[in-house]
């Protein structure tokens, strides 16, 4: 009897969670309600089953009650694998692929295979989903990236995007999954940068959010230190980290896209780690979130660093 009366509690006490959640909830999905959500898709969270789940089922929900999610997908690793296999090595300069006739023909060939993986995954949770890329309705065009020293092939920089049919589809009840290729001015293909293609989107649709998976947390005032994560940024201040040298690496381009798409017209842009379970619901639909949100407003009444002090 009186295991049966703690379990009958754990029941109630486990329901109130539960409750508690979607009250806390309720506010983000009003505010939230009929936005544009972009999404880059990659890193690990692309390489992992259990993970890939989560991030398809996220998006689903976030279609569900109301936003108008739009995936952006890479697939560098699985492109380079291919090369490979093809007989060639994989060939970067400053972080971009070099991409002549052949390796570019592998890349279309691997992102189309991922994309439509993400259609079928979609139409799984069930949610219609349809596979572009930025070839369809001349919805993506580029023109050749130029890189003093080396010339890096059909490497695409976004020139314009045309929102005409993602909003249409959208309009339809479709979620639009777009790999980041582009036409050039003779309308050859060219390889873009994912995280490019997604900052181009979102600023096109002037999007809500666009969001980030990568495989880090966050930003850091100490990368070395993990309760330095800064859960909100303003615009200014996303400038003061690049300013004072806290971020480097992989992070660099990354803080740069951010603060390019709220110059651009995106309201918030979200930097979360996608090996997260759960990682969109966490950040979109809890106070605290769980990665960096760069937002156009300040949210600060003082500065990050003070004027006599330097970044880590």
């Amino acid at each position: 009897m009186e295991q049966m009366e703690n379990e009958i509690e754990e029941l109630i006490e486990q329901s109130k969670q539960k409750a508690k959640v979607l009250t806390e909830a309720l506010p983000y999905i009003r505010r939230f309600n009929n936005s544009y959500v972009v999404v880059k898709y990659g890193g690990s969270a692309m390489k992992d089953k259990n993970l890939q789940k989560s991030v398809i089922r996220d998006v689903a929900l976030l279609k569900l009650v109301g936003m108008k999610p739009i995936i952006v997908h890479g697939g560098g690793k699985e492109i380079s694998k291919w090369v490979r296999m093809s007989g060639k090595e994989p060939e970067f300069y400053h972080g971009l692929r070099v991409t002549d006739k052949e390796t570019m023909e592998v890349a279309e060939m691997v992102l189309f295979k991922v994309n439509q993986e993400l259609v079928a995954m979609m139409a799984e949770v069930g949610v219609k989903a349809v596979g572009l890329s930025g070839k369809d309705a001349e919805m993506i065009r580029v023109k050749k990236k130029e890189m003093p020293g080396k010339d890096l092939g059909y490497v695409g920089e976004v020139t314009s995007v045309d929102t005409t049919l993602l909003e249409a589809l959208i309009e339809d009840d479709f979620v639009p999954v777009i790999s980041p290729i582009g036409l050039g001015d003779n309308y050859e293909a060219y390889n873009i940068n994912a995280d490019d293609t997604a900052c181009a989107v979102a600023e096109a649709l002037n999007a809500e959010k666009l969001v980030f998976l990568t495989d880090i947390e966050g930003v850091f005032v100490d990368p070395e230190d993990k309760s330095t994560l800064i859960s909100e940024m303003d615009l200014k201040q996303a400038k003061e980290f690049i300013d004072n040298g806290v971020v480097g690496g992989g992070m660099l381009p990354k803080l740069k896209n951010c603060i390019e798409a709220i110059e651009g017209g995106v309201s918030r842009v979200h930097i979360l780690d996608g090996r997260l379970t759960n990682c969109l619901l966490l950040e979109f639909f809890t106070e605290k979130g769980i990665g960096t949100a760069i937002l156009k407003e300040p949210l600060f009444d003082k500065p990050l660093f003070s004027e006599d002090e330097e970044g880590c």
